[in-house]
């Protein structure tokens, strides 16, 4: 149940009123499969990973950042920790956890939630994607170049970007300008 949303990719679809509920899911279900051709599937496997849990990472990469073209870079750092067993210390998870999409800072009693999404606590993927992921997203994370980043922190110019790093005191650097700009900004 908890995979059920990496069963469909948004799009239009062409519904009519007198349409059951079960025909709708089939056109849904045969346009994923349309998208998941041979080619996919295999690069899917060639990462080690199923559809779904494709559509999962993809599902985090979407709310880690609203920027198209970092979502590349950003899917491969997830990729790299996954790599690493590495937790993965999603933020968009942690903010699904508590059921509260409001949130603009995490904090240690979020991360604390007790949760199988709290990617904070526990190790791999969540169950299952916390959005329907957009088809460009997938492929972001089937086709993520190669980098050797492990950590992220939103650029406290608040442009939506990131900025990445491969050892973690760059990270702490970067982490520090941003929770600076945040207090500044009276962002609790």
């Amino acid at each position: 149940r908890q995979q059920f949303p990496a069963a469909f990719m948004p799009d239009t679809y062409e519904a009519y009123w007198t349409d059951s509920g079960e025909r709708l899911a089939e056109r849904m279900l045969e346009a994923r499969n349309s998208f998941w051709d041979e080619r996919r599937r295999q690069r899917a496997a060639d990462l080690g990973m199923t559809p779904a849990e494709v559509a999962t990472l993809a599902s985090i990469v979407e709310e880690e950042t609203a920027k198209a073209d970092e979502r590349p870079t950003v899917a491969r750092l997830y990729l790299n920790r996954l790599k690493r067993g590495m937790l993965l210390q999603a933020d968009p998870t942690v903010k699904f956890a508590t059921g509260d999409p409001t949130l603009r800072r995490i904090t240690r009693r979020h991360l604390a939630v007790q949760s199988p999404y709290n990617t904070y606590l526990h190790h791999g993927l969540p169950p299952g994607p916390i959005r329907i992921p957009d088809r460009r997203t997938i492929d972001a994370v089937l086709e993520a170049p190669l980098h050797n980043y492990i950590y992220m922190c939103a650029r406290e110019d608040f442009s939506g970007y990131h900025n990445f790093a491969a050892d973690y005191p760059t990270h702490q650097a970067n982490a520090r300008r941003y929770q600076k700009e945040l207090d500044r900004r009276g962002i609790r």
